[in-house]
């Protein structure tokens, strides 16, 4: 599909968004090891309200030591509603209903096509984020990538059901509107966003985890499990959400879905460096399928080829 005319080319993607980019999935990729842990010992629903509510407390200290918390107050609390909604509640909600019945591997990879429904909303919501052909070819070789990476687990839970399938495209989805309505937060600072968001999660998801899962004592968690909460709720949540915002104030919706991508290689990398795992060759080359997959999102690729021309 070509890109409308109308629209001006955007540049591309500016090194800091990409370093960005990069940390938030490294940050998010780190939660897979965070929450194996302490799954163990938190029922599933629990382990959110807890990830959600530390990661909100945290923040709001951090704004009242920065005498900031002024600029979390001085917004309409109804809108953060909204996107916590959109960006925790639901999506965690499904793909926990989806995991049930599905192969971790098979889920990744369709969450993976978070990009791809960003995309497709992005052009149908926003008049600054068009579909373009280049977009698409990208988003196929980074999704493609993924999946290499995770190998057989990839397929290997196909014959689930197909409401558990939707479950987790369900949550792509949610994802994909929850970051373009975080859009219209334009000129809110990115840690009053994630305040914001953070503790209207909180409050949607503390009714929900008690009536799934009632009362939670927090003496009988290790001391183990309770520091990978804590890893979970400060570094892959309150931190990570700051540079989920932030990206999305520089450099747009479509652009902060592509750390959906880059999770999987993030996961492999962490697990090389500090689990001691060894590299294998199909996620390798899983990295090169992403890694030409976000130059071609990007434009440098086809930049290049231009140049040689």
């Amino acid at each position: 599909m070509p890109a409308n005319p109308s629209v001006p080319a955007k540049p591309p993607i500016s090194a800091r968004v990409w370093g960005m980019l990069l940390i938030l999935s490294l940050l998010w990729g780190a939660s897979f090891f965070f929450a194996r842990i302490a799954v163990a010992e938190v029922p599933p629903l629990m382990l959110v309200l807890l990830r959600v509510s530390i990661a909100a407390a945290s923040l709001h200290f951090y704004l009242s030591l920065k005498g900031e918390w002024r600029t979390f107050r001085q917004q309409p609390f109804a809108p953060f509603l909204l996107l916590g909604l959109l960006n925790n509640a639901i999506p965690f909600s499904l793909l926990f209903a989806g995991q049930t019945e599905l192969g971790a591997g098979l889920a990744a990879v369709l969450n993976a096509l978070v990009p791809f429904w960003t995309v497709i909303a992005a052009n149908r919501f926003t008049s600054d984020e068009k579909i373009t052909a280049g977009k698409l070819l990208g988003i196929a070789l980074g999704v493609t990538g993924a999946a290499i990476i995770i190998g057989p687990g990839a397929v290997s839970g196909l014959g689930a059901p197909l409401w558990a399938e939707m479950a987790v495209v369900g949550a792509g989805i949610s994802y994909a509107f929850a970051a373009i309505y975080a859009k219209r937060f334009k000129g809110v600072p990115p840690v009053a966003i994630a305040t914001g968001q953070l503790t209207a999660s909180t409050l949607i998801m503390l009714p929900l985890a008690f009536v799934v899962h009632g009362a939670f004592n927090p003496f009988v968690v290790s001391p183990e499990v309770w520091t990978s909460v804590l890893s979970l709720a400060l570094f892959s949540t309150a931190l990570a959400y700051i540079l989920f915002f932030r990206i999305i104030a520089s450099a747009g919706a479509t652009v902060v879905s592509l750390v959906t991508l880059m999770v999987p290689a993030s996961a492999v990398f962490l697990g090389v460096v500090f689990l001691g795992e060894r590299l294998a060759a199909g996620e390798l080359i899983g990295m090169a399928f992403i890694g030409f997959g976000l130059m071609t999102i990007d434009g440098r690729l086809s930049g290049l080829f231009t140049q040689q021309k």
